[in-house]
């Protein structure tokens, strides 16, 4: 048996700043912590170059051409609102959404596993989820995602998904059929804005899979 390959985290922007060497310790710096910025490294010389430089040109590939620059005069998120994000695992299809106050970092749903799903789906029920929520309680605060593709379904009312139908994702067509049918019933005036992940760093809703 093939021994798991060790990991190690860097964090840059969360309780406490640095190098770890397991997600259950990175973990404890950024769950739950607004604007956290980390991400994980193949061996720790890389992790140890990596932290020494600033997160934004750390997290980009491509080398110099496509160098990330944090934009000092970007506005940071708004404080009162709802983010969302969801998760693939790509060896088992399996996906999740969850959606948290970004003010106080409570987590407000989870919802899945579900088999045979894709990212962009658990995102679109994600966003759909948070403004059902926060129609019922009255709430017009702003709700922030990282996929276009769920932005741009939510707009349509439509998930333009060509994911193929299977006897174990029965449940998430279900689940968009509902979303597009709540959609089309109901009105809102929530905006459904864009994380900016380079200028804030991840999305306080992400799962930490990186």
């Amino acid at each position: 048996m093939s021994k798991k390959k060790k990991k190690y985290y860097v964090v840059w922007n969360g309780r406490k700043k640095g190098i770890y060497g397991s997600w259950d310790e990175c973990k404890k710096q950024i769950e739950g912590f607004n604007g956290a910025q980390y991400k994980s490294f193949e061996n720790e010389k890389e992790a140890i170059e990596s932290f020494a430089k600033p997160y934004a040109q750390s997290i980009t590939k491509g080398g110099s051409k496509k160098k990330a620059a944090i934009n000092p005069n970007a506005k940071p998120p708004t404080k009162r609102s709802i983010v969302v994000d969801a998760a693939w695992n790509t060896k088992t299809g399996d996906m999740e959404y969850q959606g948290f106050d970004f003010n106080t970092g409570k987590l407000l749903f989870k919802k899945g596993p579900f088999k045979d799903g894709t990212n962009n789906i658990g995102e679109f029920l994600a966003i759909v989820h948070a403004l059902a929520l926060l129609k019922k309680h009255g709430l017009d605060l702003p709700i922030y995602s990282d996929s276009r593709t769920a932005m741009s379904w939510v707009r349509k009312k439509k998930a333009n998904t060509k994911l193929e139908k299977t006897e174990n994702n029965q449940e998430l067509f279900d689940l968009m059929e509902r979303a597009e049918d709540w959609l089309q019933k109901n009105s809102y005036k929530n905006i459904i804005l864009k994380w900016d992940t380079r200028n804030w760093g991840e999305n306080p809703a992400d799962f930490g899979r990186k």
